[in-house]
């Protein structure tokens, strides 16, 4: 996984041209129909992970997890940096640097417990470095984090993982040549047979695998990639990979999951039934960190958003809020982009005009 994010960060498209003249858009919409609904899809597109037609289900209220996460997030100052109630992850004075380039300078940051955190921010705003750092696949160059309230610090990413925060990446890291089952297995941790000794003998860790696979046949039924369990991963779709990679996550049974653009790539056809299991993480009691371009996605599932531009947090709080804020508005469509001009600013940059043509007439002489 590369460390440093500027080199992809797919953005997520909207569907195809409406015959109907459009509305004007929002600043900082990239989609143009409702997360909670449908994306539009062709009838080849409507197949789920059994080949079966998916159920995008009805719409619903928000559940008690999400009611206590909002209430909770109320009362918090919508300021870069702002304390929360409760937070399981603390990060202070990040910063991570490739030569002259500063990628990561996060002066504070916190997560709430229980909460669904969208970090959003344009290409090249360091997001996906953050990610690396903050779960041992990159090391800082400064600064230190916790995660709750024990160091993680230069902790690598296996530890990280068993401490309970596991991640996703923008490319999926399924395992090609092995089964569908097999890849799940991997998920879980402390098993005894990985280690040499206890390795042959097969009745000091059949228990445990056979539970193992329990567990794991219990999440693809639930990701809905059951009748994938024979399969190579390497078959599967790009969606139904992403499902996979969460999947095998929850294997560990994480209190934190962080999502790394968890729908790039994914068939509209998916796109309900992944953002329907990112819900119910919250519902389950995990945090979830998720990074994420599509900003319909951002406002309908975020009950709080952190905005990254050129390294640094410039702006936090719900996710309404903060799409109207100059300063995210700002960090996505450049500074003063709807600032008018002034007599003064005409006037320079018509003189500017006229002499570049006053030049180009003389060089021609």
């Amino acid at each position: 996984m590369p460390a440093d994010d500027r080199t992809y960060e797919p953005t997520a498209g909207g569907p195809g041209p409406d015959p109907t003249p459009p509305s004007p858009p929002t600043p900082l919409a990239t989609g143009s129909h409702p997360a909670g609904a449908p994306s539009p899809a062709s009838p080849d597109d409507l197949d789920g992970p059994d080949g079966a037609p998916v159920d995008h289900g009805t719409p619903a209220g928000p559940g008690p997890r999400a009611l206590a996460a909002r209430a909770a997030l109320r009362d918090v100052p919508r300021v870069p940096g702002a304390p929360k109630p409760d937070p399981v992850l603390v990060a202070e004075g990040v910063v991570r640097r490739f030569g002259g380039l500063t990628a990561v300078d996060v002066e504070h940051v916190e997560i709430q417990r229980g909460a669904i955190t969208a970090l959003i921010g344009p290409n090249g705003a360091g997001k996906t470095t953050f990610f690396n750092l903050l779960t041992g696949f990159d090391r800082p160059d400064e600064g230190s984090w916790t995660f709750e309230g024990r160091s993680l610090s230069r902790v690598p990413a296996h530890r990280v993982a068993r401490r309970g925060m596991v991640r996703t990446f923008q490319l999926t890291k399924a395992l090609s040549r092995l089964t569908v089952i097999e890849n799940m297995r991997l998920g879980a941790a402390g098993q005894v047979g990985e280690r040499f000794a206890s390795a042959m003998f097969r009745r000091l860790w059949k228990g445990q695998e056979d539970s193992n696979t329990h567990r794991a046949d219990e999440l693809l039924r639930r990701f809905k990639l059951d009748a994938k369990r024979e399969d190579f991963a390497g078959s599967l779709s790009g969606g139904q990979r992403k499902l996979l990679e969460m999947a095998r996550a929850l294997m560990t049974e994480p209190r934190m999951v962080m999502l790394d653009e968890p729908m790039a790539g994914v068939n509209p056809a998916l796109t309900q039934s992944l953002l329907g299991h990112v819900k119910d993480l919250r519902e389950q009691g995990m945090t979830v960190l998720f990074v994420e371009h599509d900003m319909d996605m951002v406002r309908d599932i975020s009950d709080w958003v952190i905005v990254m531009a050129q390294g640094s947090v410039v702006a936090e709080g719900p996710p309404d809020a903060v799409m109207a804020d100059p300063a995210v508005i700002d960090a996505y469509l450049g500074g003063h982009h709807d600032a008018p001009l002034t007599e003064e600013d005409e006037a320079e940059q018509l003189a500017a005009a006229e002499a570049e043509l006053e030049h180009e007439r003389e060089a021609g002489r």
